[in-house]
């Protein structure tokens, strides 16, 4: 039987490559998702032409009673959840002194709280196969800080203390929980900013380029892997040296 990973926010940019790199390892994959839309026929279609399954469920991760409902969906379908990537994730930029109150919630309800929703839900489950992977994906802001992304960076260093925490408290059940931090690197959302803009940031990366997508879900795929075994708690920065 297939090992089954449950990725969030996975129909685009690092979501998506992450699904497809735990596909190739053979792994089951589940995907949400809020509305559904091109993208997420698309990556689905992609996930099964690995000759692996893909059941997508819709959900809103902000809203506990979603989370709830996906995740007995997937245990219908598959019967547990080897793995799970908190992936999904908002921005909201704005300055402080310009920022609404309710952008400031929304990216906290989505970035951090879904996180707890989606980890409450599977862990009872891990808990009962004394086995499991959670993977957190953070963000070197959550580290550093960055102006005009107070709601995010505090969301994403709200992400690491969580995982740490929640590290501690099912390490006795063998289920390992670890934060991947990416930088910058290369997505849609990336995509969108002026070369000038693009350069600046590049000559702060020792690396002096962005990360690629697959670099992310590759440390994701190590995560998930027996490789991984002994490995809980951490934060890796995937940031081309950005934060050294």
């Amino acid at each position: 039987m297939n090992k089954v990973g449950f990725v969030t926010g996975a129909t685009r940019g690092i979501g998506k490559q992450i699904a497809i790199t735990l596909a190739k390892e053979g792994y089951d994959i589940v995907i949400n998702y809020r509305e559904e839309n091109e993208q997420l026929q698309e990556t689905k279609k992609e996930i099964e032409n690995l000759n692996v399954k893909c059941l997508a469920v819709q959900g809103d991760i902000s809203r506990y009673e979603d989370c709830e409902n996906m995740v007995k969906k997937v245990i219908e379908k598959f019967g547990k959840i080897d793995v799970l990537v908190n992936n999904a994730g908002i921005t909201k930029d704005m300055l402080l002194l310009r920022m609404k109150e309710e952008d400031f919630r929304k990216v906290i309800d989505v970035n951090l709280i879904g996180t707890f929703n989606m980890c409450k839900n599977v862990t009872s489950y891990m808990m009962k196969e004394r086995n499991g992977r959670i993977i957190n994906i953070s963000s070197v802001v959550g580290i550093s800080g960055n102006s005009g992304q107070a709601n995010y960076a505090a969301s994403k260093a709200g992400v690491i203390g969580f995982t740490k925490s929640l590290a501690k408290e099912l390490a006795s059940r063998n289920i390992l929980v670890n934060a991947v931090a990416p930088g910058f690197i290369q997505t849609d959302m990336t995509n969108v900013l002026k070369d000038e803009t693009k350069e600046e940031i590049r000559k702060t990366i020792p690396l002096r380029r962005e990360g690629k997508a697959e670099e992310v879900a590759n440390v994701v795929k190590f995560l998930a892997s027996e490789d991984s075994s002994y490995i809980t708690g951490q934060v890796i920065q995937v940031d081309g040296g950005m934060l050294m």
